[in-house]
Order: structure tokens, then C-alpha cells, then sequence
């Protein structure tokens, strides 16, 4: 699916640039040729699986992110796994967008938004205990 919208896209793209190119109709079907030969090129170097395996990477260490700060007793400490939990979803977001995987990059910002909200909870949680040990 990722692989074919992507195709699709540097092909509209690509096609459209060279049509609008002011220039004669035989250097302009020589271009395309060109373009198509390298959109080619491209697509052979793309590997379904690695991207395929990049996600699914990308996605554990962002559980394994969520897993570790919700463990996490240190206000400081928390807030630095919460900066580094933001920054890979960021990454899965990038990653997916970059290899046209839509259905990944939607879930993604929505992983995101979830992530930031678990990160704002224990934060607060861990703040109310350090309040509480304060006053007492």
C-alpha cells in the first residue's frame, strides 16, 4: 500500500514538473524518460520489509518508553523520558509520512497525543507524592 501511493506520487510530481517545463516536446519526453528511469531506480532500492521492520522498531521502543515512565518515581528523570518518548514518536511520524504509509502516520500523531497525555499524568502523579512528603 505505502510502496504504491509513494510510486504514485513522485510519478504525478515528476511528470508534472517536466510537462509544465517550457521546453521542446522531444527534450521533454526525453526527461520524463530520465525521470521514470530514476523513479525506477528509487523504487528498486526501496525495501518493503526494512520499512516494514524500521516501523515495527520505531513502535517497540516507543512501548518500551511508555512501559519505563510509567514506572518512573523521579520528577526529573520522568520528564526526560517524557522529552525522549515525544521525540521517537516524532521519528514514527516522520518515518511514516517520508515512506507514504498514511494509516501509520494518522495512528502515530495519535500515539502522540496519547503518549503526551500519559507522560502529563505521571508527572503530575509523581509531583503529588513529592508534595505529599513535603507536608507531611
Amino acid at each position: 500500500m505505502g510502496k504504491g501511493k509513494f510510486i504514485a506520487g513522485v510519478a504525478v510530481g515528476a511528470t508534472l514538473g517536466v510537462l509544465f517545463a517550457p521546453k521542446k516536446g522531444s527534450e521533454t519526453r526525453e526527461d520524463l524518460k530520465e525521470l521514470f528511469d530514476e523513479i525506477i531506480n528509487k523504487i528498486k532500492d526501496i525495501d518493503i520489509q526494512d520499512v516494514k521492520d524500521a516501523l515495527s522498531n520505531k513502535i517497540a521502543e516507543i512501548k518500551k518508553s511508555i512501559s519505563e515512565l510509567d514506572k518512573e518515581k523521579v520528577l526529573e528523570i520522568a520528564k526526560q523520558k517524557g522529552a525522549l518518548l515525544k521525540e521517537k514518536c516524532e521519528e514514527l511520524i516522520k518515518y511514516a509520512k517520508e515512506y507514504g504509509v498514511p494509516a501509520i502516520e494518522k495512528t502515530a500523531k495519535e500515539l502522540k497525543e496519547k503518549a503526551s497525555i500519559v507522560t502529563k499524568e505521571v508527572i503530575s502523579r509523581i509531583e503529588e507524592k513529592k508534595a505529599a512528603k513535603q507536608g507531611a
